[in-house]
């Protein structure tokens, strides 16, 4: 009996996963054990094995897709042997376990595009009984669900509906059309009649590209050779940009910049590496005492360790400590849990922990998620101050920032500063309160030997 694969749920957080690359052609033979394919969420990146011997039947998915969890991906089975069945029972079980989490009532039918881009009618409510999955994926497809023969209840049209016109009809996958609207195609390129090399003859993002060179004038370059190159933006960096854009557009976020003297800080610093192996201290960082410090602080102002929620604001007791780790595959942000009960030495720890496995592309998503506050650290790369990003739903994001040296305040000389970017959600957060904050960590940073001295290294 042929086999369907589907997408796995990484974690509890997870909803989607993006198919990163196929291992194995339509006909090939695999083993069990076999890696099927590579995907990615804004997470993490994972191998996912086939689970069942036999030849893959047929890709269900296409490389840049976007999938939601649980929904089948592949087929393996026998030589042909008949898998339309397997590919309708996963789905069917797919839609039932999303059923179940399906709260929001479902949306009126929205306007959706013909294959050549051009819009279709709205149709009225009512006219079209389909599901949100359904309607959202006939919207990314740009196929109407007028005339889509339904498999659900009553006629109701389900996803899988939607997926098979799509595979069986000529049109634009969802990176294809998205490389439309970045432009990677001039205006006035002539799609119609076009064949791509996707399912059922569907444009990819690929054929996109390459049927927009037909039309294009030799750029600047030498040899004819455009002057630029056009790079997707998916995956991760997809995911980053959506985030920050809505972030953005749903908050009201305001920047306090200020400086603490860092004195101290360099000092301990510079002890803690010339410091016996036996004490564990030689790698902690400034980051590290600056984490520390706000695992401390941030109890004292519980409005900046809190949730923007609908309508409410979720104080949290304890601090969970998001750290924004640069990767080659983009920003990620594990998170140091009960920060607020943990040693300067077991905050070191968990951070270099988390920030290898982030980079290692090993990180479990469960521990990309739960911040309760966020500290990003720029300082390395010399920046004296910024604006970060709030990451919702937190009310208040820390930028760490360079140490520069600055005339002493009173008397002469100069002392060492380390630059804070505290940006608040100022629905949620006053100006005075962001800044009294920012006071509260300042004098911990400056006097942070007296402050060990008072907390203790625990261990």
């Amino acid at each position: 009996m042929a086999h369907s694969v589907v997408m796995p749920k990484l974690g509890n957080t997870v909803e989607s996963s993006i198919i990163v690359k196929w291992h194995f052609e339509e006909g090939q033979r695999i083993a069990q054990d076999d890696i099927l394919c590579e995907i990615e969420t804004d997470k993490a990146t994972m191998d996912v094995p086939a689970g069942a011997s036999g030849v893959l039947l047929k890709r269900l998915r296409a490389e840049g897709d976007d999938v939601p969890v649980l929904e089948p991906i592949a087929i393996i089975g026998e030589p042909g042997e008949q898998y339309d069945a397997a590919a309708g029972a996963a789905a069917s079980a797919a839609d039932s376990v999303k059923a179940t989490h399906d709260q929001e009532p479902e949306a009126q039918n929205r306007p959706s595009a013909s294959p050549t881009g051009s819009a279709a009618a709205s149709n009225p409510a009512g006219m079209v009984a389909a599901s949100p999955r359904a309607r959202k994926l006939a919207e990314k497809g740009m196929v109407s669900l007028e005339g889509i023969a339904g498999s659900g209840p009553h006629g109701r049209i389900l996803e899988r509906d939607v997926s098979a016109v799509l595979q069986n009809a000529h049109g634009f996958s969802s990176a294809a059309r998205n490389a439309v609207g970045r432009g990677i195609a001039e205006i006035g390129t002539d799609f119609s009649g076009e064949s791509g090399s996707g399912l059922g003859g569907r444009l990819l993002a690929s054929d996109v590209a390459r049927l927009a060179e037909k039309t294009r004038e030799p750029g600047a370059g030498a040899a004819g050779q455009a002057d630029y190159t056009d790079e997707p933006v998916k995956g991760i960096r997809k995911i980053i940009s959506d985030r920050m854009l809505h972030s953005i557009q749903s908050s009201a976020q305001l920047t306090l910049n200020s400086s603490a003297n860092a004195d101290q800080l360099l000092a301990l610093r510079a002890r803690f590496k010339q410091s016996a192996p036996s004490l564990g201290l030689a790698g902690v960082t400034i980051g590290d005492m600056v984490a520390f410090a706000l695992s401390r602080v941030l109890p004292r102002h519980p409005a900046l360790n809190a949730h923007a929620l609908p309508g409410i604001v979720r104080k949290y007791r304890h601090v969970h400590l998001g750290l924004a780790v640069d990767t080659p595959r983009g920003l990620m942000v594990p998170v140091i849990r009960y920060a607020d009960s943990l040693s300067l030495k077991e905050i070191s720890a968990q951070a270099k922990q988390l920030a290898k496995a982030c980079v290692e592309g090993t990180i479990s998503p469960d521990l990309l998620s739960g911040s309760t506050f966020t500290l990003t650290n720029l300082g390395a790369f010399g920046i004296e101050s910024f604006t970060p990003i709030l990451n919702e739903p937190e009310t208040a994001i820390l930028g760490l920032c360079s140490i520069v040296p600055r005339p002493k305040a009173e008397g002469n000389g100069s002392e060492m500063r380390i630059g804070l970017s505290l940006t608040i959600d100022h629905r949620i957060v006053d100006g005075a309160d962001g800044a009294r904050f920012l006071k509260d960590l300042a004098a911990v940073l400056a006097e942070f030997d007296l402050y060990l001295l008072t907390e203790g290294l625990k261990d």
